[in-house]
């Protein structure tokens, strides 16, 4: 039987725009799920840059600049050295703090110090 009465087609074109608007605003939902889910993928992928870097051991805030001669830190940290890397500087960290841990379950400090005529290291103490 075919619709002819007006009022009857009005409720159908009603009933046809709500579900062109339903429609609409899954697909705007998806949208943005989709973003969400680039911006969190990118936000991964920056992580996984920054885990290369290495992070100051005297403020254990900000990341270390290696250069071949030197090593430095916003914080002030800033040491002279020679064909030194960042892998040799992490080496050197790690393998520090593995020995340490081996015999003490205490985290230790790291400050720099200086002598009269010393130039500037790292040294690694524990308060235990």
């Amino acid at each position: 039987q075919m619709l002819e009465d007006p009022d009857e087609l009005a409720v159908l074109d009603e009933i046809q725009q709500e579900l062109i608007l339903q429609e609409q605003l899954v697909i705007e939902e998806y949208e943005r799920s989709l973003q969400f889910d680039e911006e969190c993928l990118n936000a991964m992928l920056d992580g996984l840059d920054a885990s290369n870097k290495i992070i100051c051991p005297v403020c254990r805030k900000n990341n270390l600049t290696v250069s071949c001669y030197s090593v430095f830190c916003q914080c002030g940290l800033y040491i002279l050295t020679q064909n030194m890397t960042e892998e040799k500087l992490r080496t050197l960290l790690e393998n520090t703090l593995t020995e340490h841990s081996h015999r003490c379950f205490h985290n230790p400090e790291f400050t720099v110090t200086s002598g009269m005529e010393e130039e500037a290291s790292l040294l690694m103490t524990c308060l235990v």
